[in-house]
């Protein structure tokens, strides 16, 4: 064991020491040494005294080394428990004898083993013993000779012993321990707060250790340890008096020691005073007597008692009387209690009151204390109120800091004090402070401790409510219910009576330091006593001290930067229930820290208390309206908040401003209007009214500043009495009519600032409810009943709007409800549904208005209505809301209001259309029996209704009522005087029953038709027909130099009639979307031919008497149904005939209107003839489509007059014509009767020029032309009889207009290519019988060149003759000719005959000659030589070199003509060829040399045939006897010259033959036809050269002859043709040599 092998150390160092002097001690040492060995524990130890004697011995010696040893050894042998009891005598002897000795460390040695025999199993029972043990301690500390350090450890011995003493009293008596800490040893550092917070602590602990004894009664025989501590007690008390101690043979020691002992045991060891009665006597009798002694002495008493120390010991001692046992000693602790608040206002030393006013702080923090004293002495009427009187006391002292001359300067100590404890720290003066600093910190720390005494009942007043509240005496200021009329529970009673009693003197002196101080920490103490005593006050419902400490509360909130003025305000008495605040806008408004806090803090009481305030809500709401205006103030600021205190104030004071932590609180308290009962909610609204009163009266003043800041205040009241409402939407019906009542009265206020605010705040309030939860689930559940409550809110939410309405005559009124309306309707409208009546209707009301902008005002929330809100509407309103909107669409305040109401009636119909039944599934445009019977709606309707419900069948009627009633007002609104009203309206309706006609039944369209369609056509027409002409004058804008400025109006739009044309336009227009949508059906109608036939009359009377845009819109709505339903087959042939009739009689009758209108209408009329026949091309017949040409040719008559104007003025073909033109690629016969091509053309030729029907009918060719049988479409007439068409020029027409003929080259230049166009595309069959006919229209065209050489349709004509030729000769080339059948033939026949005629006369009169032109350009005559070429190149290039058709005197006299042209040249006399044209000769030679060409062979095997054979026989002989002439005449020309120069162009001619001559090679066929002996024939000459130049020995004469010609280029030309011809004969080879 490590204590063994320790207790051996020492026994070998004491052997060490006793080695020499001492020989027998150390002989024991090691005696004990070998007996330590043997022993193994303490016990044992304890039982064999041989170690305790060598110890003793060692200490007998009295030497300084063996006695530390010895007293070392001892103290761990009595530690370790091996010392046995009966071996404490001896050791007490020894100990006292070493405590005589002068050496320190042995009476330190001493000391400790005395303290340890306390604490070990041999603390002394024994009245001997014990006092033996502590009169060891107090002749050391008493001991002059002692040492400061052996003195204070006597002291400290003494009192740890008789601690231990008292705790064996305890554990011997059975008694709880009770070591408490109290107010007077309370930390300085300490906030007043914590304080309370610990004493609460301490008291609830003791009474829990004390539970038990105050069941138990006083027991008056202690134990034995009990009357050693009752005899050392008696000692104590009187050395502490200035005796002496009998028992501890004690002659006298220090008092102050004494006291501060018995001060020890006084408040540690409470339960022995309690329990045992001996002591409690000594503690009655003569404790309290001495204290009553001490206390008693006065200031000038010296010595030891006058001593602050011995001062303070006392005092506390009392207060350890008074606050432990008071309640056993009452007479006592009252005498102490007056003794120490009389000391309070005695004439002593400073420091005395201060002691004296830490003894009241430690009894005002502690709440078990100050709740026991009041109890046993306030409470009680025998005894006087000590607690009053204690709390008067400090007030005075707290009170006289004012009239001190430092009471600025203690005003600031006390706030340092303060400062330094929310730091944590003890506040302290500097140590070279001046006494003058040192009197006032003393006076400060005075007015401190009073402070927090007050502070202190404040707290506890608040932690006793807490607690009444906690054990159910009280209810919580959150409870709902409402509180008794009278207390009885124990601790409710105390703190009603505690605060009746004190708070008007607590008041008075929280709210002084309030006022004068500024420091932070002390400012925030106090409000947190505010906090806490006016909560508390709250609880207990104790009205008058609650507005007492709000008002004085509230004084503190804001404050202007006008001190003068602020502090000239007197103090008002803290009782009274109001404090006016006044802030002037204009001044500068600062929030200083002061005012920062009381704000918080008055927002931490409303929160608490919001359910208890009741009447008290003025006060705050007060303070918070001037809160709410300096926070919105311009002028307002704030101080920074100092860090120091920054866990006291705000936690997020780094992320807000002040200003936006205090708007947030102010938020938060009417937010949480939610969580208070309703009583509450209903207070605090009836304080905000109140406040709005008294603020109303004076916005009428005529103080701008005052009417401001009143304004300021009713602000403030609405905006939070909107809060409070969309806090409490869950309850809103007991709370919605006070509210909106308030706002209703402020809208008729005269004010228009608080017009505007109340129009706002109902708006605001409005929405709110409606856009609640409650409000949300009744519009989800609206189709499961009528709720009786929901009803009765929604209809008293609402009507505040109909009321201000009617109610107000101020027009801002009349549109801010209608503004709030809009709101409503367009953010919550779906969830009404039992408040429209009243919407309604004063939107009705509204539209009855003059002034324009409350109409538009109103229009809007009906537009929100009609657009977004009819499927929330219930049913039974939809109609309302339909004549509500026809209401504002015939008001006449706003014209695009009218407009706009109108596009909402569409809007409503696609709303209508849904609730009805869907129409057929088929496409409208097809047609069925059913359709035309008009049956297949009804039946599907008829098969829906079965299936649905009886409701549902009435929803339906319901729905197409609706839709009648719509297309009622339509029909009204389009005989609107205003033309942009009934513009729309017409636009509308048609647009209506356009989109929405498939769901209407048959029965509804012919309603429709009768009583809104043909009835809307037929006014707008007679409107249009018996209107005013008179030109209207615009808006009046000025006056200009004395005459009146009016706006233009378009010339389109300036007289009633045109305004009115245009109405009917838009009528047409929509006739014809309905016609063209839904003409199957509607057909099916009864009646509807009749309808049909007044249609068509007003379309001929628009198109002859109305404008040009009315005559186009009728034409388009006859043209849009024809074009719809003719290619589907909808369309019957009546119908279609009746269209054409109109078409011609409208363009067989020449209208009064312009020529430019009757154009137009005339080009559209063409127009649509050509679409008619394209798309309703298989429903014409042969008599259908002459009529169709004839109209066409009506149009091109009448056009004839206003041609030449156009030609001369413009140059181009009339509108008229240029239509025709553009329509007839579109009027192609129809593929069914093929034969008409023959009447098309032949009407198409008669507009070519020269067209005489006398030519047309020449010959037999004008035999009617048969076409095989056909049939007829099932519009037409079926036949097997052959139909016969006469030509044009044998119908009744042509014979009617055979003179009337269209000479335009302009229309036939334009012609010329269409017709050729439609040629190239007719049947093969009929371009047989057409073609002569079109060869011959051609060749008028290009005899035209003589009249007009300049114009260009002979150069057109020229080039379609050689186009159609052309084509003609390569299909014959390429095998179509075998489509030429005998029937044909004689169609061929006529064309070769034709061509001839027009080569005949184009070539021979109109071609190589010198026609006049007034074109001087070269490339023009070139352009019309190249035409002449081409012409010649097709004729002898093409077509005589093919194999064609043609008779051979046809090929006879086409060559004959070539030979023609060819003589130009020659047979002119020689005078005057040089007066020819170059290009005359120029065409002579190349029809010269045509005709070489022709009778040439060029070794063309593949092309030569019969055809080709035969041309060449006949051109081979004409060809001859030309050159033959021209050679002649060469010959007799040059002679009759002489030597005159012969013509360039003879001679040019003579050349170009000799030539030509050189160059032609003949076909045997060819050369069998000449005149010439048959042997020059060919017969004896070689094979390959037989006949290839017979042509030669024709000329062979002329030749001979022209040898002698004086020209040199005609003799080298001869000489070489002579060559030739001994070539031919063979001559070259025979040689006279040979």
């Amino acid at each position: 064991m490590a204590f063994m092998a320790v207790l051996e150390s020492d026994l070998r160092a004491l052997s060490a020491e006793a080695r020499r002097r001492y020989p027998a001690i150390k002989d024991g040492a090691e005696h004990a040494i070998l007996k330590l060995r043997s022993l193994s524990s303490s016990s044992e130890i304890a039982q064999h005294d041989d170690i305790l004697r060598i110890f003793l011995m060692a200490c007998e010696v009295k030497t300084i080394k063996l006695s530390v040893i010895g007293l070392s050894c001892l103290q761990k042998l009595i530690a370790h428990d091996a010392v046995a009891p009966p071996a404490l005598n001896e050791i007490l002897a020894t100990l006292k004898d070493h405590g005589e000795m002068a050496d320190e460390g042995v009476q330190l040695k001493t000391l400790q083993t005395v303290l340890i025999i306390f604490q070990s199993r041999l603390q002394p029972d024994g009245e001997e013993h014990t006092a033996q043990a502590l009169g060891i301690c107090l002749h050391l500390l008493e001991n002059n000779r002692s040492s400061d350090s052996v003195r204070n450890t006597a002291a400290a011995t003494f009192r740890q012993a008789v601690a231990l003493i008292f705790d064996h009293v305890l554990s011997s008596e059975s008694l709880p321990a009770g070591k408490l800490i109290h107010g007077g040893y309370i930390s300085r550092s300490a906030s007043v707060t914590s304080n309370v917070n610990h004493s609460i602590n301490n008291s609830k602990s003791l009474e829990e250790d004390f539970a038990s004894l105050a069941k138990s009664r006083m027991r008056e025989t202690p134990t034995n340890a009990g009357k050693l501590g009752l005899r050392l007690l008696e000692d104590l008390t009187a050395l502490a008096a200035g005796g002496s101690a009998i028992w501890l043979r004690v002659g006298s020691i220090q008092r102050t020691f004494a006291l501060d002992i018995l001060e020890f045991i006084l408040s540690n060891y409470v339960a022995v005073f309690r329990t045992l009665l001996p002591y409690e006597q000594v503690l009655r009798h003569q404790i309290c007597s001495l204290l009553m002694t001490s206390l008693r002495t006065n200031s000038e008493i010296e010595g030891e008692t006058g001593e602050p120390y011995f001062r303070r010991l006392v005092l506390r001692s009392v207060a350890h009387i008074i606050r432990h046992y008071s309640s056993s000693l009452i007479t006592e602790s009252e005498v102490f209690l007056s003794m120490l608040v009389r000391a309070t206002s005695l004439d002593l030393p400073l420091w005395h009151r201060i002691l004296v006013l830490e003894i009241l702080r430690g009894f005002c923090v502690e709440a078990h204390t100050l709740r026991i004293l009041f109890q046993n002495f306030d409470m009680n009427p025998k005894n006087t109120n000590v607690v009053e009187g204690m709390i008067k006391a400090l007030a005075r002292v707290v009170s006289s800091v004012q009239f001190q001359d430092t009471s600025e300067e203690s005003l600031a100590a006390v706030a340092g004090m303060f400062t330094s404890k929310a730091k944590g720290i003890e506040w302290s003066l500097d140590n070279d402070a001046s006494n003058a600093a040192v009197l006032v910190a003393s006076e400060a720390h005075a007015v401190t401790l009073a402070i927090e005494g007050l502070l202190g009942v404040v707290f506890t007043v608040a932690t006793l409510t807490d607690e009444a509240v906690d054990v159910g005496e009280l209810e919580s200021p959150r409870c709902d219910s409402d509180p008794p009329a009278k207390f009885i529970g124990k601790t409710a009673v105390l703190c009603t009576t505690m605060v009746d009693s004190v708070w008007l003197t607590i008041l008075d002196a929280l709210s002084l330091i309030l006022t004068k101080s500024q420091g932070e920490a002390i400012v925030l103490e106090i409000l947190k006593g505010y906090q806490a005593f006016t909560q508390a006050c709250g609880v207990l419902r104790a009205v008058e001290p609650l507005n007492s400490f709000l008002a004085s509360l509230c004084k503190f909130t804001i404050s202007s930067s006008n001190e003068s003025d602020r502090r000239s305000r007197s103090l008002q008495s803290p009782g009274s229930k109001r404090t006016e605040l006044v802030v002037d806008q204009r001044d500068v408004v600062v929030l200083t820290l002061k005012n920062f806090q009381a704000l918080r803090t008055l927002f931490n009481i409303t929160h608490r208390l919001y359910n208890v305030l009741g009447p008290s809500w003025v006060l705050v709401l007060e303070t918070l309206a001037a809160l709410d205006r300096a926070i919105h103030s311009p002028h307002a600021t704030t101080q920074e908040v100092s860090a120091a205190v920054t866990k006291l104030t705000r936690e997020s004071s780094g992320q807000y401003s002040d200003f936006s932590i205090l708007s947030s609180l102010n938020s938060q308290l009417f937010e949480s209007s939610g969580i208070m009962n309703i009583s509450a909610v209903k207070s605090l609204l009836s304080a905000l009214r109140q406040l709005s009163y008294q603020s109303m009266a004076g916005t009428l003043s005529g103080i701008s500043q005052t009417s401001s800041q009143k304004t300021g205040s009713i602000s403030f009241a609405v905006e939070r009495m909107i809060s409070i409402l969309v806090n409490n939407l869950h309850r809103i019906q007991p709370l919605w009519d006070e509210v909106v009542g308030h706002f209703v009265e402020l809208a008729n206020s005269p004010n228009h600032h608080l017009r505007a605010m109340a129009l706002n705040a109902l708006d605001q309030s409005i929405s709110a409810v409606l856009g609640s939860d409650q409000f949300e689930e009744n519009a989800l559940s609206r189709h499961h009943g009528i709720k009786i409550e929901m009803k009765a809110l929604e209809i008293s939410v609402i009507s505040p709007l109909h009321v201000l309405y009617d109610s107000c005559s101020s027009s801002d009124v009349h549109a801010g409800s209608l503004k709030i309306l809009l709101h409503i309707l367009e953010r919550n409208g779906d969830k009404l549904c039992y408040s429209w009546p009243n919407i309604l209707e004063m939107l009705r009301s509204v539209a009855g208005s003059s002034e324009k902008d409350i109409v538009t005002l109103g229009f809007q929330s009906l537009r929100v209505i009609m657009n977004d809100g009819l499927s929330t509407v219930p049913s039974e309103f939809l109609h309302v809301c339909i004549d509500v909107t026809g209401a504002y669409s015939s008001q006449k305040t706003e014209l695009n209001i009218s407009l706009t109401a109108i596009g909402l009636l569409w809007t409503s119909t696609d709303f209508i259309a849904k609730g009805l039944l869907e129409g057929p599934a088929e496409d409208n445009g097809k047609v069925t029996s059913e359709h035309r019977n008009g049956e297949q709606i009804e039946q599907t309707r008829n098969s829906v209704k079965n299936v649905n419900q009886h409701d549902s069948f009435i929803s339906v009627a319901e729905h197409e009522k609706l839709l009648f009633s719509v297309f009622s007002l339509l029909q009204n609104l389009g005989a609107d005087e205003r033309p942009e009203v009934r513009n729309s309206a017409v636009r509308t309706l048609f647009q209506t029953l356009g989109s929405h006609g498939q769901k209407l039944s048959k029965s509804m369209w012919e309603d429709c038709l009768w009583n809104y369609v043909f009835t809307t056509l037929d006014r707008a027409s007679h409107m249009a027909a018996t209107s005013s002409k008179d030109e209207w004058h615009g808006k009046e804008l000025g006056v200009r130099g004395g005459k009146t400025v009016h706006m233009l109006i378009h010339h389109s739009r300036n007289t009633a009639q045109k305004q009115w044309d245009e109405t009917l336009v838009l009528v047409f227009g929509g006739i014809a979307r309905i016609l063209r949508t839904f003409f199957p059906l509607l057909r099916s109608i009864t009646n509807f031919w009749s309808g049909w036939e007044s249609l068509l009359r007003s379309v001929k009377s628009s198109i002859a008497n109305g404008s040009k845009e009315v005559a186009l819109a009728a034409v388009g709505c006859l043209q849009s149904t024809v074009l719809s339903h003719s290619p589907k087959g909808n369309l019957p042939m009546p119908y279609l005939k009746s269209v054409l009739d109109v078409y011609d009689i409208v363009l067989r009758n020449p209208t009064a209107c312009g020529d430019m209108a009757t154009n137009k209408v005339k080009q559209e009329i063409i127009h649509g003839l050509g679409e008619v026949y394209v798309h309703a091309e298989g429903m014409f017949d042969s008599s259908m489509y002459s009529q169709l040409l004839s109209i066409i040719d009506s149009a091109i008559r009448e056009a004839k007059i206003t041609q030449n104007n156009f030609e001369a003025e413009f140059g181009h073909v009339p509108p008229v014509q240029r239509v025709v033109l553009e329509v007839f690629p579109q009027l192609r016969p129809p593929h069914h009767i093929p034969l008409l091509w023959a009447v098309f053309f032949q009407k198409l030729l008669r507009y070519l020029p020269n067209s005489d029907s006398s030519e047309e009918n020449e010959g037999g060719d004008t035999k009617p032309v048969e076409s095989k049988g056909f049939t007829s479409d099932s519009n037409g007439t079926t036949t097997s009889e052959q139909v016969e068409v006469e030509s044009l020029s044998s119908s009744s027409d042509s014979r009617k207009s055979s003179a009337m003929t269209i000479t335009s080259d302009l229309f036939a230049e334009k012609l010329v290519p269409v017709l050729v166009d439609m040629f190239l595309q007719a049947p093969v069959t009929e371009k047989f019988i057409i073609f002569p006919y079109i060869i011959r229209g051609l060749g008028r065209c290009m005899i035209t060149r003589r009249e007009n050489p300049d114009g260009g349709l002979w150069g057109l004509a020229v080039r379609s003759f050689n186009q159609l030729l052309v084509d003609d000769i390569s299909k014959l080339a390429n095998g179509s000719g075998s489509d030429v059948n005998s029937s044909n033939r004689p169609a061929r026949i006529r064309l070769w005959k034709e061509v001839a005629d027009v080569y005949e006369i184009f070539l021979v009169g109109y071609c190589g000659r010198a026609l006049p032109s007034s074109s001087l350009a070269a490339i023009s005559k070139e352009d019309d030589e190249t035409l002449e070429m081409e012409l010649l190149d097709v004729l002898g290039d093409k077509i005589l070199m093919s194999d064609i058709d043609a008779s051979p005197d046809i090929l006879e006299r086409l060559i004959i003509t070539l030979d023609r042209c060819a003589s130009r040249t020659c047979s002119l006399p020689v005078e005057t060829v040089e007066l020819v044209p170059p290009h005359c000769s120029r065409f002579s030679l190349t029809c010269l040399h045509k005709l070489f060409s022709l009778s040439s062979y060029n070794n063309e095997s593949n092309n030569w045939n019969s055809t080709r054979s035969q041309v060449s026989k006949i051109s081979i002989m004409i060809l001859m006897t030309r050159c033959e002439y021209i050679l002649n005449k060469f010959l007799t020309d040059e002679k009759e010259l002489g030597e005159r120069t012969f013509p360039p162009a003879r001679i040019s001619e003579i050349a170009f033959v000799l030539q030509e001559m050189a160059r032609v090679f003949l076909h045997t066929e060819t050369s069998s036809v000449l005149p010439l002996h048959p042997f020059l024939k060919g017969g004896g000459q070689l094979e390959e050269n037989t006949g290839q130049r017979a042509h030669l020995f024709v000329l062979f004469l002329p030749l001979c002859e022209l040898v002698k010609s004086r020209n040199s280029r005609v003799r080298d030309l001869v000489h070489a043709l002579l060559r030739l011809v001994s070539t031919e004969l063979g001559l070259h080879k025979i040689c006279l040599t040979s």
